[in-house]
């Protein structure tokens, strides 16, 4: 069954989110999935396919997908956003998968808030080296903005997306289903019908991006994480390479009852390469 689609009121904006079993909801722990910049609760649709008897929550974060949501400066939205969906579900002790920002996220959350989660599994989470942090905010403003505030934006249809993508790096990477999942959620049509345009706005992905650095206290956070976490890291190479892993190698050592899982065989887009295998690390995580 296609999931159900809701918008709830969440610090300011509307939040999409997408829910799949819902007569499981409250009868057994919530799987909750937090997706990367510029992508959208739906990229996660062949991984969750393997995980058919679950209560599954998927979000689009601020500004992504269907949710509303302006540029952002600091990254506290972000989670401040997930605590308010949370709260207003009445939802505790839930079971988090994220990656990238989306990881960044889960883990600020289950900082602030003990009991919001039971555990968590974080794919490539943007949680960089102290260094990073100390080095103040990236050198991009309104004269010289981000380069992904660049991208296209219009396309005559999803058709037309996934074939300009299919043949792209990194996008050539994902598993065709999930380029098609990407590509159909991740446009919305335009007002007078003519065409579609990306449902991520250009500029609210340079802006995620652009404050990055805005939550140096994450390290801290790791080291105050009640449950346990799980933190897949794939292959490292350059910064500034989307395929490369953006994660401090360290950060599963410095959470109380962290575990370290390198996968260099995979790329930053591990969950979208290989959905399968990426549901078979979140099933056996949360099974055992």
């Amino acid at each position: 069954m296609p999931p159900l689609h809701h918008t709830t009121p969440a610090g300011g904006i509307d939040l999409s989110w997408w829910e799949w079993n819902a007569d499981l909801r409250g009868a057994a722990p919530t799987l909750l999935f937090a997706h990367a910049t510029g992508f959208h609760g739906r990229v996660w649709d062949a991984l969750i396919e393997h995980l058919p008897s679950r209560h599954i929550i998927a979000l689009d974060l601020h500004g992504h997908g269907r949710s509303t949501g302006a540029p952002i400066t600091d990254w506290r939205v972000l989670w401040e956003e997930v605590q308010a969906l949370l709260a207003g579900l009445s939802l505790s002790g839930v079971q988090g998968v994220g990656h990238s920002m989306g990881a960044h996220a889960l883990l600020q959350c289950a900082a602030n808030e003990h009991g919001l989660f039971d555990n968590l599994v974080l794919f490539d989470p943007v949680i960089l080296s102290p260094e990073w942090y100390e080095k103040g905010e990236l050198a991009f403003d309104d004269s010289q903005p981000h380069p992904t505030a660049r991208r296209k934006r219009d396309f005559a249809s999803p058709e037309a997306m996934i074939e300009r993508f299919s043949t792209r790096d990194p996008y050539d990477l994902f598993q065709p289903r999930v380029l098609a999942d990407y590509c159909r959620y991740g446009l919305i049509e335009k007002p007078d019908g003519d065409g579609f345009e990306l449902a991520c706005a250009p500029e609210m992905e340079a802006s995620v991006y652009m404050s990055s650095r805005s939550n140096p206290g994450i390290l801290d956070a790791a080291t105050e994480l009640k449950c346990p976490v799980l933190v897949v890291r794939a292959a490292q190479g350059a910064m500034g390479d989307f395929k490369s892993s953006p994660t401090w190698p360290d950060l599963a050592s410095t959470i109380p009852n962290g575990t370290d899982m390198p996968r260099p065989d995979m790329t930053h887009f591990h969950p979208f390469q290989d959905p399968g295998d990426a549901a078979k690390i979140v099933s056996d995580w949360f099974t055992d």
